[in-house]
């Protein structure tokens, strides 16, 4: 097989990353993609970064196995853990991951705070700190850790009264003071967007998957690697639990 068409790995801690995988399907719709959820390991929101390091290895490993030419890292947490390691260690093709979209909310200039909704493991790593230094002086920017959130979504909870009581707790404290921007900074968020936007009226909601995705675009293009086939893409998924209802749900969140 040419290169230009062998597919394209993603992966995440479990379903999260379909949210990035829904972007690359618009902006390359003639590529293929495999993607690979680790639900049997997640969170990796809470685990050790050596732990998200060596399980993010495992599953790139079993993708560039597949054949891949290039390795979308849809997960903030392992992004923060491994990716320059990965990228080390996979030179020879794109490694792409995601941080949170810090810099688009700074830059809507609205009054208030920016909250930055994450998993501890991604708040804590020093990859994002370093981007917290770079745009502190533009606003006042408030980490939000939000354990278990990740959870509720990998168990298909994407409204209802739980998750309303979660949010709230987190969210309300803050709706009170003044919110600027809400930067979603794990790829299981955006599934509950229209959930926060209950909340947070009329605040934007920024994450990172579009970004990601240019990005990856562009690594293509510089590499020569895009599928000029004309035909549309396929898709597998794939998931570490074996388990049919990751699957369906992974088809669900895709079509949602």
């Amino acid at each position: 097989m040419e290169i230009q068409n062998r597919p394209i790995g993603f992966f995440d801690s479990g379903v999260g990353g379909i949210s990035v995988l829904k972007e690359a399907m618009k902006i390359l719709p003639n590529e293929s993609f495999i993607y690979y959820g680790d639900s049997k390991n997640a969170p990796y929101g809470t685990k050790t970064v050596d732990a998200v390091r060596q399980l993010s290895f495992q599953v790139s490993e079993f993708l560039i196995e597949k054949h891949i030419k290039a390795l979308v890292v849809a997960c903030n947490t392992a992004t923060s853990a491994a990716i320059k390691d990965l990228r080390i260690k996979y030179r020879n093709i794109p490694v792409i991951g995601i941080e949170p979209a810090l810099k688009p909310a700074v830059e809507t200039n609205r009054v208030g705070k920016v909250l930055i909704m994450a998993t501890p493991v991604t708040l804590e790593e020093k990859k994002f700190n370093n981007l917290l230094r770079r745009y502190k002086g533009m606003a006042e920017i408030v980490p939000l850790p939000c354990p278990g959130l990740a959870e509720l979504i990998e168990a298909g909870i994407l409204n209802g009264r739980e998750l309303e009581d979660y949010l709230k707790e987190k969210l309300l404290p803050y709706v009170h003071i003044g919110i600027s921007t809400i930067v979603l900074g794990c790829t299981h968020y955006p599934f509950i967007r229209d959930e926060i936007a209950k909340i947070a009226v009329d605040v934007p909601i920024i994450d990172g998957s579009m970004g990601t995705v240019k990005q990856l675009k562009r690594k293509l293009i510089m590499l020569n690697l895009l599928n000029k086939s004309g035909q549309k893409g396929s898709v597998e998924i794939l998931n570490s639990l074996e388990d049919k209802r990751m699957i369906d749900l992974s088809h669900k969140l895709l079509s949602i």
